[in-house]
């Protein structure tokens, strides 16, 4: 068997793409979600210290840094160990515990390692570190790198705010715009779905085997366990603890996050495609880097790749996301362990997308405007004018306004500023209104300015 390698993964984003990815695998890599695993379990040591319990008692300032820095110092021989424990256990949570014991010894706690994973079930566990592992990589990696394309975006759009260009509706000639505009479009829908994500919670389940505290209250009945896992949750681990589940979370505020995610990717998608059809009309050129080659056999080939490379990783985070939003939320029963292989997909969505920001980015600061050839297609398509003539002919009361424009533009003939030139000559209307129709062209006729 080939020892693994970014050259021998089988996934791209643990393989090919690896410095693009590498800053999620502290989240979502096995030893990441060890790491979390760890982390839920000495804070929930640490709050039954601080009830306290009868046979546990307070701890002193420095035997809660030392617990602390078991997670917080975390190493990958301290992963390797409890992956030992699990090939004897085949339970990944209680070789979590067993390792956690080793440590007490180490720290002088021996005697409450009875305390350990006390009255819980593993996903109490699992569904606590899995969504503080996606908060924290949303916090520190996603929204940072979403945040930079927003502000890319916003850059060029002021840069290029003043640049009018043929505007495109079903692939036609169309009424003109300004290029800024167009990419300010992108900026601020990418903004808004923030925006909306903002208001969806990191979820965790913490209640016991089936979410009731069955032990927890048979062992302490005089105990608030309602408000002790709402404290925990809550305050120390910032998430927000669903109060009624079964033995897992729900996963309802989960499957929304992948879908507000998957409508971010979809918009960057969309991003993508426009830019890619710009390149392709050469109103952008593409930065030339030494050594590059854009085609086996075609040296003069400079290709959109960054745009074509992101597209496709958007697509394959989509197809994730969506899968897990559907398919989460359902479980049969009290639970069953489908849900288990899926959220361990979550740091490869998230992986594909950050490969799709990456090649975004790097393609946004390839592109060199051409702004000749967004002059020659305007000039080369007086027809779109028409619509501001006719609105100004209706406002002058001329009868047929729309159909004399209908006429004189709706044919296979090329309509060029001598043709509208001629038109506007022989209207039923005041020479100063002919001055002001003639006085309209393509480049600008491009509407209000939504750039700031």
């Amino acid at each position: 068997m080939m020892q693994l390698d970014v050259l021998t993964a089988i996934s791209p984003v643990d393989g090919r793409y690896r410095r693009a990815t590498g800053a999620l695998a502290d989240y979502f890599s096995e030893a990441g979600l060890i790491r979390y695993r760890v982390r839920v379990e000495v804070e929930y040591f640490i709050a039954l210290a601080e009830l306290p319990l009868p046979r546990l008692k307070s701890l002193d300032s420095r035997k809660v840094s030392g617990l602390r820095e078991i997670y917080r110092h975390f190493e990958l021989a301290d992963a390797r160990r409890i992956k030992e424990i699990e090939a004897v256990t085949n339970h990944d949570v209680k070789a979590v515990e067993y390792f956690l014991a080793e440590r007490f010894e180490k720290l002088g706690l021996a005697d409450y390692k009875q305390f350990i994973h006390f009255g819980l079930t593993s996903q109490d566990i699992n569904n606590t570190a899995m969504p503080l592992a996606l908060k924290e990589a949303w916090q520190q990696v996603i929204r940072p790198a979403l945040d930079r394309l927003v502000k890319k975006l916003r850059e060029l759009a002021r840069q290029w705010k003043d640049v009018p260009m043929l505007a495109r509706t079903h692939g036609q000639p169309a009424t003109p715009t300004r290029l800024g505009k167009e990419i300010m479009v992108f900026a601020e829908r990418i903004r808004g779905q923030l925006h909306l994500l903002e208001a969806v919670p990191f979820s965790a389940k913490f209640g016991g085997a089936t979410g009731n505290f069955n032990a927890h209250l048979a062992a302490y009945p005089d105990i608030d366990w309602v408000a002790f896992a709402d404290n925990l949750v809550n305050d120390r681990l910032g998430l927000k603890r669903t109060r009624l589940t079964t033995q897992i979370e729900p996963y309802d505020n989960l499957a929304a996050f992948c879908h507000g995610l998957a409508r971010i990717n979809t918009i960057a998608l969309d991003l993508c495609r426009d830019i890619w059809t710009y390149i392709s009309m050469d109103y952008f050129k593409q930065k030339i880097k030494a050594g590059e080659v854009g085609s086996s056999t075609m040296p003069h080939k400079v290709n959109p790749i960054d745009f074509e490379n992101a597209e496709g990783n958007l697509g394959v985070a989509n197809s994730l996301l969506e899968h897990m939003a559907a398919k989460l939320p359902v479980s049969r029963l009290q639970r069953d362990l489908t849900d288990s292989t899926v959220t361990r997909n979550l740091g490869v969505a998230l992986g594909h997308g950050l490969i799709a920001l990456g090649s975004i980015g790097r393609g946004l600061d390839k592109l060199l405007l051409n702004r000749q050839a967004l002059e020659n297609d305007l000039e080369n398509n007086w027809a779109v004018v028409a619509e501001a003539i006719q609105t100004i002919l209706r406002r002058e009361g001329v009868k047929d306004a729309y159909e004399r424009l209908k006429q004189l533009t709706r044919t296979n003939r090329r309509i060029t500023r001598q043709t509208v030139s001629e038109f506007v000559s022989g209207l039923p209307v005041p020479e100063a209104v002919k001055q002001e129709l003639t006085a309209i062209c393509p480049q600008n006729y491009t509407g209000i300015q939504l750039v700031d």
